[in-house]
């Protein structure tokens, strides 16, 4: 069908719509069209997403899966279809696929590392759901540079916060309680600046009092004051990298093949909402 489709979560992210270029610019040069459906985080959409996919009969998919999705039977349905899926970002792990991937415990290994090296003693983690692996991984990457460096474990500065809103309420109870961090490491940017903004409106000042890192480097760590330090997730790339994988399922006649997993670097981009001028 000269077609391929793309399930992601949502095209307002930067990060999201960067993946959709690479994706994009893959495709337009095999001569296929890209149909791009979004789930809007809603396990009902996505449902919804890969059966008019399967209807319109395309020949490969990519997928980003929602916050919602706990079961993959809709996924597995394509396969069963005979239509090859490349995973890229958030994952299945039970399902048997080609994956594109950061390193996303290692990154926010780096991440919370980099917070702790800069003289942070109570870091925060703006956490997001516990059932997607980026969110565990992120997590476990923080938990870990803690460990690592003797620090103490508190659960009341793990916090699940993983919109703008949220993290504005969780900064909001955390001053109101006068449990205030000296530093926060959030699971992306939006997160970061949603707590950023908090902190400044209240008085504190950004990286004196606290010190602040984000997560996939949007166009918005720019344009905050002060700067975000953020991780650099290379969007673009991975969906370079997932479309080519995708192209090769599509265009090779393996009947049995192994999944293989091809993981990104991401890089710390430092600047000034962590580190004193």
């Amino acid at each position: 069908s000269y077609t391929i489709g793309v399930i992601i979560p949502e095209l307002v992210h930067y990060f999201f719509s960067s993946v959709i270029s690479g994706i994009e610019d893959v495709a337009s040069q095999k001569g296929f069209t890209v149909i791009i459906c979004q789930s809007n985080e809603s396990y009902e959409r996505e449902v919804a997403n890969a059966r008019t996919l399967l209807s319109h009969r395309v020949d490969g998919v990519l997928v980003s899966v929602s916050k919602e999705t706990h079961t993959f039977d809709h996924l597995i349905e394509l396969q069963e279809g005979g239509i090859p899926i490349v995973f890229f970002d958030r994952i299945a792990p039970e399902i048997d696929a080609d994956q594109v991937i950061i390193d996303d415990l290692e990154a926010s290994y780096k991440a919370t590392r980099h917070l702790i090296e800069v003289g942070r003693k109570r870091i925060a983690h703006f956490a997001g759901p516990q059932n997607l692996v980026i969110g565990r991984d992120r997590l476990q990457g923080y938990l870990n540079a803690l460990t690592e460096a003797g620090l103490p474990i508190d659960n009341r500065l793990i916090i699940e916060a993983d919109t703008y809103e949220k993290a504005r309420n969780a900064v909001i109870t955390m001053i109101d309680a006068g449990d205030i961090p000296d530093g926060i490491f959030a699971v992306n940017d939006l997160t970061a600046i949603g707590a950023m903004q908090t902190i400044q409106k209240k008085g504190y000042k950004i990286p004196d009092d606290i010190s602040i890192v984000g997560f996939s480097d949007g166009r918005f760590s720019g344009i905050t004051d002060p700067n975000l330090t953020s991780v650099d997730q290379h969007g673009y790339e991975m969906g370079i990298t997932a479309a080519e994988m995708l192209f090769h399922r599509i265009l090779s006649n393996e009947i049995t093949y192994i999944p293989e997993i091809k993981v990104l670097n991401a890089d710390l981009i430092i600047r000034g909402s962590s580190l004193k001028e």
